[in-house]
């Protein structure tokens, strides 16, 4: 493989988001529909509860009217349903012929107290192997590089089978840390071990910044890594988060996630180029009707996969999942020249807040506090007394201010922050100020709400 070419897949990703990408996807989707029918018993239900068999399909606009969508809770809803048994469960959620195909198992974090299962089938090794080629090529690895998995391993969906993500990229050596080992192990381990790739979430890049003097001595910049691929969480499309990612490890910053993408090195952050468009098709739809929404320059709303080749399937192995991830899509061309369009991670459909009606996500919240470091740490929690997504107003934050930080400077900061929060975000947050690093970090998942109505 030539070092220099544009992209991993010459032959694919040339053609993504073009009239030739529409009918490929058109005659996999018809077959998929059809395996999904005859194949799995927890699908053929669906189909048949909406009254729809495979050949009334005859478009995607009949795709999108004849099938709900359905979410992690209904998977969970499921297992509930199936005492438990698992193997029942996976023999009617996956069916018998992907069931014997099964090869790993790995899951969300659980927050529930019921992990949703994510599958990797046997079949499928070689078909995610290529989506995260695409992937790694667009963040720059190449042979020679050394790519730290920073990601929490034990069963998360992000973790071990990374392994099996990136195992064509051509000369990459991976090397497995782990969130689990705690940021001085990981710091130790990246001063002996010298990756040029870290891969975690926003929320552990940025803590390392913090202990990297504790531990090494010296800043984080030192370690060498080229690149940061980031995922699970928002910050990596927050400009203010990027910025000071890219500046205090002088690396490129790559956003993943939500679905098949990955954000390109254009200076401005465009949004994650989908690369995958010949494995599984995208939609919007309207996160309250689920109406569809058209795919146009700039339209938003709930983003929904379907695998084209269910037998291979990873991440989404159903008919019109959501993982209630709220996307905005950019059509045109991106300033980068590459291919794919484009889609922004705005919020959560479940983490939305309404405050006098207004709609206030807590990434967008994220991105005006990180404009404020080094006068607040960046970290901060959104303290719900009740049930989202109606709030009471004030919303009340809990900010820590930044280190060095006296007291008495807080009430001008508070004023310029509560300007720019009603200049951006239509809002006027109550904020209470605690001192530096008085606040849990974590290593995966930062859970950005506080919810006193469960306690």
């Amino acid at each position: 493989m030539d070092a220099e070419q544009t992209y991993f897949d010459m032959e694919v990703e040339p053609i993504l988001n073009t009239p030739k990408m529409r009918e490929i996807q058109w005659e996999g989707l018809q077959k998929a529909i059809r395996f999904f029918y005859e194949k799995v018993p927890f699908e053929r239900r669906r189909m048949d509860k909406a009254g729809v068999k495979p050949e009334d399909i005859r478009s995607f606009e009949d795709f999108a009217r004849a099938i709900p969508i359905i979410s992690q809770e209904d998977f969970r809803g499921a297992m509930q349903e199936g005492d438990f048994d698992l193997t029942r469960v996976y023999r009617d959620l996956f069916g018998e012929e992907r069931f014997n195909d099964l090869f790993l198992l790995s899951s969300t974090s659980g927050t529930t107290g019921i992990p949703t299962p994510y599958p990797l089938f046997r079949s499928g090794l070689d078909r995610v192997a290529d989506i995260f080629g695409r992937i790694a090529w667009r963040a720059g690895i190449r042979p020679g590089d050394r790519m730290a998995l920073c990601f929490g391993l034990s069963m998360h969906a992000a973790g071990t089978p990374q392994l099996f993500w990136y195992r064509s990229v051509p000369g990459l050596t991976i090397i497995p840390m782990g969130a689990e080992a705690g940021t001085e192990r990981l710091l130790t381990f990246f001063k002996a071990f010298k990756p040029t790739v870290f891969t975690g979430t926003p929320s552990l890049a940025i803590h390392l910044i913090e202990r990297a003097e504790d531990v090494l001595k010296e800043p984080i910049k030192n370690i060498g890594f080229k690149t940061l691929i980031l995922g699970a969480e928002p910050g990596a499309g927050i400009p203010e988060l990027r910025t000071r990612l890219e500046s205090e490890y002088g690396a490129k910053v790559f956003d993943i996630g939500a679905g098949y993408g990955v954000s390109c090195d254009h200076p401005v952050y465009q949004g994650m180029h989908w690369v995958a468009g010949d494995y599984c098709y995208y939609e919007l739809v309207d996160p309250e009707t689920k109406e569809s929404i058209p795919l146009e320059d700039g339209a938003t709303g709930l983003a929904v996969f379907t695998p084209i080749e269910p037998k291979s399937g990873h991440f989404f192995f159903s008919l019109r999942f959501t993982l209630n991830d709220i996307h905005q899509v950019f059509t045109k061309p991106c300033p980068c020249g590459r291919s794919g369009m484009r889609y922004k991670v705005v919020g959560r459909a479940d983490d939305m807040l309404k405050v006098k009606g207004v709609p206030v996500y807590p990434a967008a919240i994220q991105g005006i506090i990180q404009s404020f470091v080094p006068k607040v740490s960046g970290v901060f929690r959104i303290v719900l007394d009740q049930r989202p997504p109606r709030v009471v107003p004030p919303l009340k934050l809990k900010l820590e201010y930044g280190e060095g930080i006296r007291e008495g400077d807080l009430g001008p900061l508070e004023h310029q922050i509560l300007v720019q929060m009603h200049k951006q975000l239509k809002i006027r947050p109550s904020i209470n100020w605690v001192p530096f690093n008085s606040l849990d970090r974590s290593t995966k998942k930062t859970q950005l709400i506080e919810k006193l109505y469960e306690k």
